[in-house]
């Protein structure tokens, strides 16, 4: 028996996946960045949202304002208000969609009863904080938050910019 001329070739060690990997059948539809300044996040949900055929197709061009959206439970579900996803252009009055209705978001009993029952203390908030398609399903990354007072939110942006001279000084030298 003769023995093959080539080599086969080392198989490659599998790494951790990063977060960009991750992220690729992800598609950002609009981010709540006065959230990460108003409120303290203490822990973060993805939860599916129930949308009408209209709402996708707005949401595919990138009409979505969620600035001053917020979360709320109401007889054991969890709604999205004040979440403004503008009426498609190219479809009928008719078969088009109120542009800041009540929209209902998918969880589980369990993750209801954990997540919301902590949004409803006092003091605490269930905010969006992210919109997003990830494979072909519209996601919701809700957020539980803690309000910020203003002498909190400017000590937050002298720390941010602290910390960003320091990365540029480390960098350059």
């Amino acid at each position: 028996m003769s023995r093959p001329i080539w080599k086969e070739a080392p198989v490659a060690k599998k790494s951790k996946a990063t977060k960009k990997e991750e992220n690729k059948n992800e598609k950002l539809i609009g981010e709540n960045r006065k959230a990460r300044h108003d409120y303290e996040i203490l822990d973060r949900l993805e939860c599916g949202i129930q949308l009408v055929g209209s709402e996708v197709k707005s949401l595919r061009d990138g009409k979505l304002a969620m600035s001053e959206a917020f979360a709320s439970v109401v007889n054991g579900e969890v709604f999205l208000i004040n979440c403004e996803i503008t009426p498609y252009s190219n479809s009928s009055d008719f078969l088009n969609h109120d542009a800041r209705r009540k929209r209902k978001l998918l969880l589980h009993k369990r993750e209801i009863a954990k997540f919301a029952a902590k949004g409803e203390e006092k003091g605490f908030t269930l905010v969006p904080l992210k919109m997003y398609f990830k494979q072909g399903r519209a996601k919701v990354l809700l957020g539980i938050g803690r309000g910020r007072q203003m002498h909190d939110k400017r000590e937050k942006l002298k720390k941010d910019v602290a910390k960003r001279d320091i990365d540029r000084a480390m960098k350059r030298g």
